[in-house]
């Protein structure tokens, strides 16, 4: 798995959510692009949005943003610890040992199948997972590209999600 962006969140179990855009002229839902990728992290009200720095990190210039690099047209959330512990080796393998292996337990055929979930996303148990620890996949809106990954906090500064904008909804401004 590509290198992303690392945000410190307790352990748990948290939602993820796509949201999905109608991005034809018509408006008569005949093209439909994945507009966010969000990790749900706390309920309450939304206060401010900013691109999220990893720990350690300087914040970006005004304009720039952190973001996660897309090859393969797909975006995930996964347990930084998970990925690095419960997936095989090598890890130059990964495409055709896991993601394109053209049987019906590949990732990306697992993406389109449009069951259990909707096709376009999945929700996989890593490999060497022993309670669970899964990955969730999604199609990345427009494809491959660099998107921006933004926090949403509450008045106090907690952060209630993070979100992968794919861009397919304007452009990502800061709120604070």
């Amino acid at each position: 798995m590509p290198d992303g962006v690392d945000v410190v969140i307790g352990p748990g179990d948290y939602p993820v959510k796509v949201s999905v855009a109608d991005v034809s002229d018509e408006q008569d839902g005949s093209h439909m692009r994945e507009a966010y990728l969000s990790l749900v992290i706390a309920d309450g009200a939304a206060a401010w949005h900013a691109p999220m720095t990893p720990p350690g990190a300087v914040d970006p210039e005004p304009g720039m943003y952190v973001g996660v690099g897309v090859d393969a047209g797909t975006v995930a959330f996964v347990d930084q610890l998970a990925a690095r512990t419960l997936m095989p080796a090598p890890r130059g393998d990964w495409q055709k040992t896991l993601f394109e292996t053209g049987k019906p337990d590949s990732w990306f055929s697992q993406m389109d199948a449009g069951s259990p979930l909707p096709s376009g996303y999945a929700n996989i148990v890593l490999p060497l997972a022993r309670n669970g620890e899964n990955i969730v996949l999604s199609h990345s809106g427009w494809g491959d590209g660099f998107y921006p990954v933004i926090g949403v906090r509450d008045a106090r500064g907690a952060l209630l999600s993070v979100h992968i904008d794919l861009q397919v909804i304007g452009e990502f401004t800061t709120s604070e």
